[in-house]
């Protein structure tokens, strides 16, 4: 598979050179060449297909010949050594719990993935290689997990301090080996600015080899397209118009459900809800794309003001805005409306959710207000325990922490604080020696 920019000022590449660079020499993100449809039988057939296969075979366009068909194979299985269930509430609305995973949140799929691709391409290489991401919550521990001891590979997470909850810190920050923690004095967005600086700093990328394991990187954002599919699986049988909530504030994972839609899975509409960081909301109201600093609030993993995968979503739709319209539909929540909505799903449906997934759940409902014959999914991207503080306070109840969290919570933070990109640049310039 051929890579290109979507800036479309620098020269096409392969799969290993996308992974590797993270981001293009024009700063724009690396987009596959060509999206060929699945057969229909695959669709056809596919409440029969064990989840490695259906993902091999969803994934294995975008990466053979250069990683090895048995070894693509084995990346494959690893990455997906948990489930995804599916819970129903009604004949009208789902949850897809995505995480089961060993940081418990939706992004384990990209960075096992990620770390098990970059590790295969590392594997003959004498430089070392720095992983540079910046996290708003779930990323950093994902990454940091996901990477954890891979041979050749140090990564570096930007976080902003204050700004994502204790469970997301200590998962980040306890790890030691080869992960290091930058604690940044800022929001989500300094983090991130200060990532893509660093990736078009030319005194500093002549000196190292760095790549990031944000979702802009290809190999961290396609495998999520995984999920959308064993979702369709589970419910394929029951329900004909099936339609995804997808709580986005990058909106990388929405955006690998749209590659899925491209593949050929037969669903009709996306929803992107979001806290109020509504940036998307009011391009789809006006067709006019008005990034601006982000706003904390209790989901932070989508405290994103300007989110860097949207073009990918606008390439899949040809930068035309009607059919994008007509494909996406997006919904901002507040704090008060996200409390309300986690008392409501515990009360109606005995289900105890996190913010973001609450977030998603007042997407679907929304949505069905207006569609009648459709049975939505929400996407619930983390385990309510990472929420301690929000969640017990609204449900008024204790919950257990799971063994993936309770391994993390006695270990000591260790972390570097930073304000600026000079820091982060001192920083990593003196890793490198």
């Amino acid at each position: 598979m051929i890579y290109y920019s979507l800036n479309r000022k620098a020269p096409t590449t392969t799969f290993q050179e996308a992974v590797v660079r993270g981001l293009a020499p024009d700063k724009g993100l690396y987009f596959p060449e060509n999206i060929t449809p699945l057969p229909k039988s695959f669709f056809e057939h596919i409440e029969k297909t064990s989840n490695t296969d259906i993902a091999f075979e969803a994934i294995k366009q975008f990466i053979l010949p250069e990683i090895p068909e048995e070894v693509l194979k084995t990346i494959v299985e690893e990455t997906l050594s948990f489930d995804f269930p599916i819970v129903e509430f009604n004949n009208k609305i789902s949850a897809l719990e995505l995480f089961h995973g060993p940081t418990m949140a939706f992004k384990d799929v990209g960075a096992r993935f990620m770390a098990r691709c970059l590790g295969y391409f590392n594997k003959s290489n004498t430089n070392d290689v720095t992983v540079l991401v910046a996290t708003s919550g779930d990323t950093g521990g994902a990454v940091a997990h996901g990477f954890l001891g891979v041979k050749g590979v140090k990564v570096v997470i930007l976080y902003p301090s204050g700004k994502v909850s204790e469970i997301q810190e200590k998962q980040l920050t306890t790890l030691g080996q080869n992960i290091t923690a930058l604690e940044v004095d800022g929001v989500f967005d300094d983090c991130q600015d200060m990532v893509k600086q660093a990736f078009i700093d030319e005194d500093l990328i002549s000196q190292m080899q760095l790549t990031s394991a944000n979702s802009i990187n290809i190999a961290r954002w396609l495998p999520q397209l995984f999920y959308y599919l064993f979702a369709y699986k589970q419910l394929k049988s029951k329900y004909k118009d099936i339609t995804f909530s997808v709580p986005s504030g990058n909106f990388g994972n929405i955006c690998a459900g749209m590659v899925a839609q491209k593949l050929g899975m037969p669903v009709k509409h996306f929803i992107a809800a979001t806290n109020a960081n509504d940036t998307i909301v009011n391009y789809l109201k006006t067709n006019s794309y008005d990034p601006k600093p982000s706003i904390p609030t209790i989901s932070n993993a989508m405290d994103v003001g300007n989110p860097s995968n949207f073009v990918r979503i606008q390439e899949l739709h040809d930068f035309d805005f009607n059919s994008l319209k007509n494909n996406l539909s997006s919904f901002s929540y507040n704090d008060r409306q996200t409390k309300d909505a986690l008392l409501e799903i515990y009360k109606n449906f005995n289900y105890v959710a996190d913010p973001h997934g609450a977030v998603g759940y007042l997407g679907a409902k929304d949505f069905i207000a207006k569609n009648q014959n459709v049975h939505v999914v929400f996407l619930e991207t983390a385990h309510p325990t990472k929420f301690l503080d929000v969640v017990e306070t609204v449900i008024n109840k204790k919950v257990l922490l799971p063994p993936q969290i309770q391994s993390v919570m006695g270990r000591k933070k260790n972390s570097l604080r930073i304000k600026s990109y000079s820091e982060l640049k001192k920083f990593l310039l003196k890793e490198n020696r």
